[in-house]
């Protein structure tokens, strides 16, 4: 849990220590969706749509290992994957990732307590994406060689994206919202997953320097306005993997009875606390395999 008052002194300034910015985050409860949607006027008509694919195992190694990996397509704007890291030690991130416009070093803030998180976001060309959810590209295609190399670096291993399966898409509707009682913009995303159970978060981004008034002043808002704090906490992303990973092991066991042979273990991916740890030097040298195609300067800022 997030403290706040007196608790926080000192304590705050050191958790976002080398971060570019805080993300403060809280979940908001499922019967307090519709009213929330209701009060502050967010409908389809003036939402960002987006459809959000992850990419794991699926035994989820990768979100076990600190590790995300994502592509969005966003409806009538640009396409982009991601990879993610975290935890992170700002002061151990080579400066080399620093040139890229949509890398970020941002500290995430929730009920839950406070990490620092490193991310990697590039374009995507229109129409890759959905090839790859079905099944005519591979995984690796919407990832740089940049991206595997960032990831390679901070993780401590080269990912094997052959080995990870499509979970997704979620469907995601954002709103931004300029609200004169809350001081910083407020984004608000609502998840849907193929079994239509949903998903809201809000949130504020604030520079590091506010990071103490901001968390106090957010959660001070949410409680005006009569938020409740929702008690399971979930994040969006291990809330919409272990489902799609569920549906997917299902599936194999449905298949393997039906042929009548036993399912074949999915094949784990190293992962262990130290590795998560360790940050390697010297990205050049961290991919072996050729790059399918290169970086190019990114054309917009990631927004979420």
């Amino acid at each position: 849990m997030v403290e706040r008052g007196k608790a926080t002194r000192g304590k705050v300034a050191k958790a976002t220590a080398g971060a570019e910015q805080i993300e403060i985050k809280a979940t908001v409860p499922n019967h307090q969706i519709t009213p929330a949607l209701r009060r502050f006027g967010l409908t389809a008509d003036n939402d960002e749509e987006r459809f959000i694919y992850f990419f794991d195992t699926p035994r989820l190694d990768l979100l076990d290992a600190g590790i995300i990996t994502r592509a969005r397509r966003v409806i009538g704007d640009d396409h982009d994957s991601t990879v993610k890291f975290r935890p992170v030690a700002p002061e151990d991130v080579g400066k080399e990732w620093r040139k890229y416009r949509d890398f970020k070093i941002e500290a995430d803030a929730s009920e839950n307590g406070m990490a620092k998180s490193a991310s990697f976001s590039m374009p995507v060309e229109k129409g890759l994406i959905k090839r790859v959810a079905g099944g005519k590209r591979p995984i690796a295609a919407l990832f740089t060689h940049e991206q595997e190399a960032f990831l390679a670096t901070m993780a401590g291993r080269t990912i094997d994206f052959s080995q990870l399966a499509v979970l997704g898409p979620l469907r995601a509707q954002r709103w931004e919202l300029e609200i004169p009682a809350c001081p910083w913009p407020m984004a608000v995303e609502l998840w849907r997953r193929s079994d239509g159970q949903r998903l809201m978060e809000v949130s504020i981004k604030a520079p590091v320097v506010q990071a103490a008034a901001a968390i106090g002043g957010f959660m001070a808002f949410l409680a005006e306005v009569g938020a409740e704090r929702d008690r399971d906490q979930q994040t969006k992303t291990r809330w919409a993997l272990e489902f799609y990973a569920s549906r997917i092991a299902r599936q194999g066991r449905a298949a393997s009875a039906a042929a009548g042979t036993p399912k074949k273990a999915a094949r784990p991916a190293p992962s262990s606390a130290a590795a998560r740890r360790k940050v390697l030097k010297g990205a050049q040298a961290a991919v072996a395999k050729a790059p399918r195609r290169r970086a190019k300067p990114a054309t917009r800022r990631q927004t979420g």
